[in-house]
C-alpha cells in the first residue's frame, strides 16, 4: 500500500502494520480509495482496460457527428484519427513514466504525485491538482445532467403530455449516483466498469443502427453537408469541434487507474490501453460516420436527439429509442462514479484516519457524510444549470487538452531526457506546443459559445 513516503505496506484487513503507522504519516486517500494493486493483489491489465474504457468511451461520443458537421468529411475523419493516435501515444507516455518511477522504488499513484516529483510541488499544488479536480468534478456534474436528460427523454417517449420537469429527473439520477458513490475503492468498480464497457458497445450499436435506419427513412430531413458560409462562424466552429473531439478522448486519471494494477505494473497499462482503444475504434468511428452520413450539418449535440423531429415524429421505433436511452442512462452512472474518484480521494485524505481500519466507524461516518455532500453539490449544479454543457466545454478545453495532450509529453521529456536531436524529443515538443495552442483557441471558442447562449439561460430551466 502507498504511504506518504511512497513505500508499500500490507493492509490485508484494511489496517496498516503498527510499526508503519507509528513511524510514518499514512496517506488515507491512497491507502483506502485508490487501493493500490487492488489491496488483494488482483488488479490486472483487464481491470485497467475496464477503467480506461469507462473513462473514455462515454456518451459524449454521441456528439461526434455534431463535431463532423463543423469540420466536414475529410477534416472530421483526420481529427478523429489524430485524436486517437495522439491520446493513445500520450497515455502510453504517462504509463512509461509511471513504470520508470515504480522501478526506482517510488510509485506515483496520482497525477499530482507525478507533477510534484517531476515538475515541482508548486505545479502539483497550484496547477495539476486543481485542474484535474475541476475537470473530474465537472465531468461528474455533466454526467448527472445527462442522466437527468436521458431519464426525461424516456419519460417523454412514454408520456408525451407528462408534466415532470428536467430538474426532478436530475435529482432522481443524483440519488441513484449517491448509492454508487459509496463503493469504497477504485478497484472495487472493476465489475461495474466491465458492465459499462458492454453498455458502451450496446448504445453505440443502437446509435449507428438508428442513424442508418433514419437515413433511409422517408421522414428524414434532406441531407446537407455544406459548411457555414460565414468565415468567423466557420473558424470558431472548427476550434469548437476540435475541442469536442479532444474532450471526447479525454481521461485525466491515468495515474489513478494505473495505481489499481498489482505490482509489477510493467506492460499492464499498455495492454489495458489496447483493449480500450479497440472499443474506441469500434464505437467512435461507427457513431461519427453513420451519424454524419444520416444527418449532415443538421447533426445535434447528441445524435440521438436527431431521432426525434420537432413535430414529435420518431425516425426509429419507440421501443428502440427507449432501449438506447436506458443503455446510455446506465453507463452514465458508471462514468460519473469513476470521475468521482479524485474527489473521493481528496476527501478520504482530509477526513479519514489511516491508523484505523477502513471500515471502522471513525472512517465510515465521514466517508458517507462527505461523499453525500459532494453528490448533493454536483446534483444541485446540474439542476440549476441545465446549460452546464457549455461550461463543461470550457473546462474540457482548459483541462482535458493540457492534462492529456500537453503534460504527458513534458513529463516524458523531463524524465527520460531524450536527445534534443532525436525524433522523439521533437515529436513530444510539437504535440505539446500544438495542443497548448488548441487549448487556448478551444477555450476562447467555448467562452464565445457561452456568451451566445447566455440570452436563453435560466436557472432550473426545463430544456
Amino acid at each position: 500500500m502507498a504511504v506518504a513516503g511512497d513505500e508499500e505496506v500490507s493492509h490485508s484487513h484494511g489496517m496498516p502494520p503498527a510499526s508503519t503507522a507509528q513511524n510514518q504519516k499514512l496517506d488515507a486517500g491512497a491507502l483506502f480509495l485508490i487501493d493500490v494493486g487492488g489491496g488483494d493483489g488482483a488488479g490486472s491489465w483487464l481491470h485497467c482496460g475496464y477503467h480506461l474504457t469507462t473513462s473514455i468511451v462515454a456518451p459524449a461520443l454521441l456528439s461526434l457527428p455534431f463535431a463532423f458537421a463543423a469540420l466536414g468529411w475529410v477534416a472530421g475523419v483526420v481529427c478523429l484519427v489524430m485524436g486517437a493516435a495522439v491520446t493513445f501515444y500520450s497515455y502510453n507516455l504517462l504509463s512509461l513514466v509511471l513504470e520508470h518511477h515504480a522501478q526506482l522504488g517510488r510509485r506515483q499513484i496520482r497525477f499530482r504525485d507525478m507533477a510534484r516529483d517531476i515538475l515541482g510541488p508548486r505545479w502539483a499544488r497550484y496547477y495539476i491538482g486543481p485542474v484535474q479536480f475541476a475537470v473530474c468534478f465537472g465531468a461528474v456534474v455533466g454526467q448527472v445532467l445527462l442522466g437527468g436528460q436521458s431519464m426525461k427523454t424516456i419519460y417523454v417517449i412514454a408520456r408525451p403530455d407528462g408534466t415532470m420537469k428536467l430538474y426532478e429527473f436530475v435529482i432522481i439520477f443524483g440519488a441513484f449516483l449517491l448509492i454508487l458513490a459509496m463503493i469504497p475503492s477504485f478497484h472495487a468498480l472493476r465489475h461495474i466498469n466491465l458492465i459499462s464497457l458492454v453498455l458502451s458497445l450496446a448504445y453505440s450499436a443502437c446509435a449507428t443502427a438508428g442513424s442508418i435506419h433514419a437515413g433511409h427513412s422517408s421522414n428524414a430531413p434532406r441531407r446537407d453537408f455544406s459548411l457555414p458560409n460565414d468565415n468567423q462562424d466557420r473558424i470558431f466552429g472548427i476550434f469548437n469541434a476540435i475541442a469536442i473531439i479532444a474532450t471526447t478522448y479525454g481521461n485525466g486519471i491515468i495515474p489513478e487507474i494505473q495505481a489499481t494494477a498489482a505490482p509489477p505494473v510493467t506492460g499492464k497499462m499498455f495492454k489495458g490501453l489496447c483493449l480500450c482503444y479497440t472499443v474506441v475504434a469500434v464505437t467512435f468511428v461507427s457513431v461519427a460516420i453513420s451519424g454524419y452520413w444520416a444527418f449532415g450539418n443538421r447533426a445535434e449535440g447528441s445524435v440521438t436527439y436527431n431521432f426525434m423531429l420537432d413535430d414529435g415524429t420518431l425516425l426509429v421505433p419507440k421501443w428502440f429509442l427507449t432501449m438506447t436511452y436506458v443503455f446510455i442512462l446506465l453507463q452514465l452512472s458508471a462514468v460519473g462514479v469513476v470521475y468521482l474518484q479524485p474527489t473521493n480521494e481528496v476527501i478520504e485524505g482530509l477526513f479519514a484516519d489511516p491508523t484505523k481500519p477502513q471500515y471502522s466507524t471513525r472512517n465510515v461516518v465521514p466517508r458517507i457524510i462527505f461523499r453525500t455532500l459532494s453528490i448533493v453539490i454536483a446534483t444541485l449544479i446540474a439542476a440549476m444549470l441545465p446549460f452546464f454543457g457549455d461550461v463543461n466545454s470550457i473546462i474540457g478545453a482548459f483541462g482535458f487538452l493540457p492534462l492529456d495532450f500537453v503534460v504527458p509529453s513534458i513529463l516524458y521529456n523531463l524524465t527520460f531526457s531524450p536527445s534534443k536531436r532525436s525524433f522523439l524529443f521533437w515529436l513530444n515538443a510539437v504535440i505539446a506546443t500544438v495542443s497548448s495552442a488548441l487549448a487556448v483557441l478551444g477555450s476562447i471558442s467555448a467562452v464565445r459559445q457561452v456568451v451566445l447562449d447566455a440570452r436563453t439561460y435560466k436557472l432550473f430551466a426545463d430544456v
